[in-house]
């Protein structure tokens, strides 16, 4: 039995039946960076096999043994002198009924419900079993650090049978002859250049009620904490430098009426018509979150989502009894509401100060106020304007009224809606997000999207000097609204309601050990993308790399007008980083 095989790049999707483009670029890369490319194989079926649909995630291997000639179970080894910084994972195919929303572009790859690659699983010891005639895919991830050598280092990829038990599986008896194992070579060059540190805020809204819910563990549990950590390490290592903090309950996602977990990290108590307040829990997640590598910190929004009506799910002690005080049914800008910000606000930034992180904390009103919301945003803020003075106060917004009228003066802007402040006026911090609405022309992140799409807004940020970028998503595993748990293995797109890919980066692994997604891997691509783009500008300038970018293209880049090709994305990395080599010495 043969085995093809071929090395892609990343931004390559690799299906069952579609036979991948190999990669044509040289493999560089930086110091501090990380670079990924994948593997893919295909087992040449028997003729006598009969023919098989695509695996689903997660196919047990002994069920592929029983399978007799469908399967081969294989064993894929790693060689190089950097193989310490290599890691090896499947490219698991994920269940999407809504992989895209707008087609209209035609920058898309499919829209039809169907088997995704997304999930990065792990292998043990390097084995698993190959389905015969289709592809699967391997990514291999090198990640460098200050300390790597610079040079040319080979890397070598051996496929053979998989030994089990000291036997040969029967299903592999004939890869296990030496003049069949498959053997690739290939190289990666490190430049001796360091990436410079990110500058650019980034944010993913991360939702620690999520974790308690899938694992069935108490929020704040020790258990709970633990998890957290782990995910939280994981998208600082992924680029995520700011952390939504739930003081209480983040409204948001919530159907009007109802309720999410409670995760609340200030224990407030009434008595006698005072508030007093513990903020034990807000320094025990702020440690935790700095120990991971969080540098920013985003207060839960003070009023409920699309348009500051209502009062978020806060629980209070009253004569001894845990009950929620406030909800859907306070009047946002009522007394009583307000007798309590009165109180809870000077405490906490008070406390913020006593923690050290004063002056990189922002707040947030209401998540997405249109135009129609304007007066009861202005006057939600204006309620509570004086006891956040000194402190920034953000939303995700894109009316451009906002802004211009004083009542945002740092909104962060949609990438569907940035002309106007381009074009205007602009925020002297310009900060951006997208989420399942920006689905026309701007880049994102959705299953049913080619990678390139995903990867350009590491590009597009650079250009336009964003400052931060937001997007809701980082571990979102609720249905549209919240009205039920999902498990994010067999639905990933909100029980049809997201666009698969939009509302979690992350998958909640065994023991609470979080397994990367392809999408989270190629979106971080484009975080070092930028950081290679900031360290050719302090070499040269910054006209010289946008002339470098823009080369060759037919119009300037934009949010919406950009090179849909992975080529153009890879062959202008590896031109940038031939570019820093240059001044190796100066880095």
């Amino acid at each position: 039995m043969t085995i093809q095989s071929i090395l892609a790049s990343s931004l390559e999707k690799i299906f069952p039946d579609q036979t991948p483009a190999a990669s044509r670029v040289p493999f560089t890369m930086l110091q501090n960076d990380t670079f990924s490319f994948q593997l893919a194989l295909r087992p040449e079926a028997k003729k006598d096999a009969s023919p098989i649909s695509p695996r689903a995630p997660f196919q047990n291997a002994e069920s592929d043994r029983e399978a007799g000639n469908t399967c081969l179970s294989v064993q894929i080894e790693l060689e190089s002198p950097i193989a310490a910084q290599i890691t090896l994972r499947r490219v698991d195919l994920m269940l999407s009924t809504l992989p895209v929303n707008d087609t209209r572009d035609g920058n898309f790859i499919s829209d039809q419900p169907g088997l995704y690659p997304d999930l990065l699983s792990p292998l043990i010891d390097g084995k698993c079993s190959l389905p015969c005639g289709v592809w699967t895919a391997f990514w291999i991830m090198i990640e460098t650090d200050a300390n790597t050598q610079a040079g040319t280092f080979p890397v070598t990829i051996t496929v053979s049978a998989a030994k089990e038990h000291g036997q040969l599986p029967e299903s592999a008896a004939v890869i296990g002859r030496e003049e069949e194992t498959v053997t690739l070579h290939t190289q990666i060059t490190v430049i001796g250049a360091p990436l410079p540190k990110q500058q650019l805020t980034v944010t993913e809204w991360f939702h620690g009620d999520c974790i308690a819910d899938y694992y069935h563990i108490p929020v704040f549990s020790e258990t709970h904490w633990e998890y957290m950590r782990r995910q939280i390490r994981l998208g600082v290592r992924r680029g995520l430098n700011m952390i939504l903090t739930p003081v209480f309950t983040p409204p948001l996602d919530t159907e009007v009426g109802g309720e999410r977990t409670t995760i609340q990290l200030v224990d407030i108590e009434h008595k006698d018509g005072t508030y007093s307040f513990d903020f034990s829990k807000l320094e025990r997640w702020v440690a935790m979150c700095q120990d991971c590598g969080i540098e920013y910190f985003e207060m839960a929004h003070l009023y409920t989502q699309w348009g500051a009506a209502h009062c978020p799910k806060i629980m209070v002690t009253e004569d001894g009894v845990l009950k929620k005080r406030f909800g859907w049914e306070q009047d946002a800008l009522g007394g009583e509401y307000r007798q309590f910000l009165n109180a809870f606000l000077p405490a906490l930034t008070e406390e913020l100060r006593r923690l050290g992180i004063h002056e990189r904390t922002v707040f947030h009103i209401s998540d997405e106020p249109n135009e129609a919301c304007l007066p009861q945003y202005r006057a939600a803020k204006a309620q509570v304007a004086r006891l956040l003075d000194g402190f920034p106060v953000m939303d995700a917004m894109s009316h451009y009224r906002y802004f211009t009228d004083g009542i945002c003066r740092t909104p962060i802007i949609a990438t569907s809606a940035l002309e106007p402040f381009l074009t205007g006026e602009r925020p002297s911090k310009l900060w951006v997000y997208y989420c399942c609405a920006q689905n026309y022309q701007v880049s994102n992140r959705f299953f049913g999207l080619p990678s390139a799409r995903n990867r350009i807004i590491g590009l597009q940020l650079y250009k336009y000097q964003a400052a931060g970028f937001l997007q809701w998503g980082f571990n979102f595993y609720n249905s549209r609204l919240s009205r039920q748990h999902i498990d994010p293995f067999t639905v990933t797109d909100a029980d049809g309601a997201f666009p698969s890919g939009d509302s979690f980066l992350v998958y909640p692994g065994p023991d609470g050990e979080p397994l990367e997604s392809l999408h989270m891997a190629v979106f971080y691509e484009a975080l070092c993308d930028l950081r290679a783009l900031c360290l050719l500008e302090r070499l040269t300038s910054r006209e010289h790399v946008i002339s470098l970018m823009e080369e060759g293209l037919e119009e300037p880049l934009t949010f919406t007008r950009y090179p849909h090709d992975a080529e153009y994305l890879l062959r202008l990395r590896e031109r940038v980083n031939r570019e820093i080599a240059k001044y190796e010495s100066y880095c």
